[in-house]
């Protein structure tokens, strides 16, 4: 983990920051809808975050990373989906989000979870164990940016669904 960089759960005192952190980490990303913010606020409303890490340097909140439950068609029970995770741009690339992804999956296994799975970058995820797994899809995502890891029992079979938050396309 980066020198001096805490990782912790987030607090309310820390709601409008996580705003502000993923605006900023979304912001100048093409592929964005520009709505992460939005998700998460939705996810925490719906009481649909199992895990929400914040990443601080020097009394600065500079990280955030969210997972939340998803559902397999398979009735497979202990899935949660990893993101949005954001990290301002100026501390891009110094191993602040791989301190995040890191933590947060310690903690999906501490929670007895199944596996995780996300929509992500190819050649970012394959770092942390996640892989495409072509039993196992996101319809409307070219599989080769969905991604799954397996943290403990089978592979499971069909189709994920995220929380509905993640259809947020503007404030509600």
């Amino acid at each position: 983990m980066p020198s001096n960089l805490l990782i912790r759960s987030e607090t309310p005192a820390d709601i409008d920051a996580i705003h502000d952190v993923t605006v900023a980490a979304f912001q100048a990303m093409p592929y964005s809808s520009h709505t992460e913010q939005y998700i998460i606020e939705e996810l925490r409303a719906a009481n649909a975050l199992a895990v929400s890490l914040v990443a601080e340097r020097d009394d600065r909140l500079v990280g955030h990373i969210a997972f939340s439950p998803v559902i397999v068609s398979d009735g497979s029970q202990g899935w949660y989906g990893l993101g949005p995770v954001s990290v301002l741009p100026e501390y891009q690339r110094q191993g602040i989000g791989k301190a995040l992804v890191e933590e947060g999956l310690a903690r999906l296994r501490n929670i007895g979870a199944q596996g995780c799975c996300l929509v992500g970058h190819p050649e970012y995820y394959v770092k942390f164990g996640f892989r495409n797994m072509p039993e196992l899809v996101y319809e409307g995502v070219p599989p080769e940016y969905f991604f799954v890891l397996l943290l403990g029992g089978n592979a499971p079979q069909g189709t994920v669904t995220f929380h509905e938050a993640f259809l947020t396309e503007r404030p509600s």
